[in-house]
């Protein structure tokens, strides 16, 4: 019995299991038929035991040092110290709505566990963190022109369309719309409906046309060809190295054949 708790507590294979297994059982409780159903509860809380008797297996074998030099260790860590809140939904039922909102969401932490059995997870991680980091200068320089141009905009069409413009905070929203190419033609409608008959329509959509094509198409490709760039940067470099051993073993090899060649003379 202990040789199979060892078997499936502290190997990948096994841990595996039991993630997928649970996150199966989650997804079941997930539907408000069976959100309540006493079978899937208490598969859940035991599935969450076994999670807590292998951390705490562990940080005895491995010791406390040793067990949090792994950075998966702590993360699963940590996971499993944020559910167990979620255990009071069995031993304590509660039919506060938003107490049992609160408990179900820490039971879905859970499920994040299944990410370090993600093939190159790690290298996926650091590349989405230096491409993020790449994009946050373009990012922030939008958010301002952004914020900017709701300013000026909530002056300027307040009247026109209150229900776009009525006020800054609606036209940052409204902004954002037009600048992430999502409803900017009932924004920029919206705007040309209230003015009146002569060239002001023109205007106010060469106003949102230029926005679009300044925020929405160049703005945004740039922001995702950085982002792309950095993300398979990891890539080009392995390529990179691949073909620097290539050059420098075929000119081994090249001086190998010339020595022969000495040699035969």
């Amino acid at each position: 019995m202990i040789r199979l708790f060892r078997r499936l507590l502290l190997t990948q294979q096994g841990i595996m299991v039991l993630i997928t297994l649970n996150a199966v059982v989650i997804f079941l409780l997930s539907f408000p038929s069976l959100a309540q159903n006493r079978w899937l509860l208490w598969l859940d809380q035991l599935f969450l035991s076994l999670f807590v008797v292998e951390a705490i297996w562990k940080l005895r074998l491995y010791g406390p040092q040793r067990y949090f030099q792994s950075g998966w260790n702590t993360f699963d860590f940590v996971i499993v110290c944020i559910s167990l809140p979620s255990l009071l939904m069995v031993m304590k039922p509660s039919h506060d709505l938003s107490f049992l909102i609160a408990l179900r969401l820490l039971r879905f932490f859970r499920m994040l566990r299944v990410l370090r059995f993600v093939p190159d997870i790690q290298i996926i991680i650091t590349g989405l963190v230096r491409a993020l980091r790449a994009s946050l200068m373009v990012l922030l320089v939008m958010m301002l022109g952004n914020f900017l141009l709701s300013i000026f905009s909530a002056h300027l069409f307040a009247e026109l369309d209150p229900e776009h413009f009525g006020n800054p905070l609606r036209a940052f929203f409204s902004m954002f719309q037009v600048m992430t190419l999502e409803g900017w033609v009932d924004v920029t409608d919206g705007v040309a409906n209230g003015v009146g008959r002569s060239a002001g329509p023109y205007l106010v959509r060469f106003f949102f046309l230029v926005l679009v094509l300044a925020g929405g198409i160049f703005g945004l490709s740039l922001a995702n060809a950085i982002f792309v760039d950095e993300m398979t940067l990891d890539n080009n470099r392995m390529l990179e190295d691949k073909i620097d051993r290539l050059q420098q073993q075929l000119a081994e090899l090249k001086q190998m054949m010339e020595n022969q060649k000495v040699d035969g003379r």
